[in-house]
């Protein structure tokens, strides 16, 4: 597998972060390419690196690879 998973998961603290973040900004990309197809605007976000693939999960685990997306854990716990 491109990008390894190795180098994936050493990008976020579990392996749970790496499916969420994965799945949620390959929704993203899904979006985007859907509104690009319809030549709808959108404020979505579109690929951060020149598209090797059409799967947007693939897209989206190499920009995790190559440091294009992250994410910022927040707070745990409600007090």
């Amino acid at each position: 597998m491109y990008p390894n998973i190795d180098k994936l998961l050493g990008k976020v603290d579990s392996r749970f972060t790496l499916a969420i973040l994965a799945a949620k900004r390959a929704r993203q990309i899904n979006d985007y390419l859907n509104s690009i197809q319809r030549h709808e605007l959108t404020e979505v976000r579109g690929p951060e690196l020149d598209v090797i693939s059409e799967k947007p999960l693939t897209i989206a685990f190499d920009e995790i690879a190559r440091d294009k997306i992250g994410y910022e854990r927040l707070a745990e716990g409600i007090k």
